[in-house]
């Protein structure tokens, strides 16, 4: 079965550097992707310097484990540790947010992730490739959701050019 896939994507170390190289491995694990504009945004409960995040999304017939696992190994590969992922900087950040419109809750997955209606960096770049798709908690729109979100304060400017 293929299942529409979306992932977050944040970094503040090397931040076009990361991101660049993030959607190359992404391209080479999981093929085409569909690509939200990119945003700096505030750090939100880290120091450091502002992020990069955006949002992609792909078709795929894997696991939502598997398809954690795979994120997780790419992050390894771009210098995220353990200790990395508590400290004050996001090497780079890859998030699993939905797996279709199944809510998924296991030991280590909880999805639709609680990050789409709770930070706007997520939520954002979600409704740029997504905006017609329903949350299967709140069964609005992304779009919906966008519009009603209260706090947009931390989505400084669209850097999508620095990309092109």
């Amino acid at each position: 079965m293929t299942v529409r896939v979306y992932v977050a994507i944040g970094s503040n170390v090397a931040r076009r550097r990361n991101i660049t190289s993030a959607l190359t491995s992404l391209r080479a694990s999981f093929g085409p992707l569909t690509v939200s504009k990119v945003y700096e945004t505030r750090a939100v409960g880290l120091r450091g310097r502002n992020f990069y995040n955006l949002v992609v999304g792909f078709d795929c017939q894997e696991s939502a484990p598997t398809i954690n696992a795979k994120l997780k190994v790419i992050e390894a590969q771009h210098g995220r540790t353990a200790d990395s992922a508590a400290a004050s900087s996001g090497i780079l950040d890859l998030d699993l947010l939905t797996y279709g419109s199944q809510i998924v809750e296991t030991g280590e997955l909880s999805l639709p992730r609680s990050d789409i209606r709770q930070a706007a960096y997520v939520l954002r770049p979600l409704v740029d490739i997504a905006p017609e798709t329903v949350d299967p908690i709140t069964k609005m729109t992304y779009r919906a959701l966008w519009r009603a979100f209260v706090d947009k304060s931390s989505i400084l400017k669209d850097v999508s050019d620095l990309f092109k």
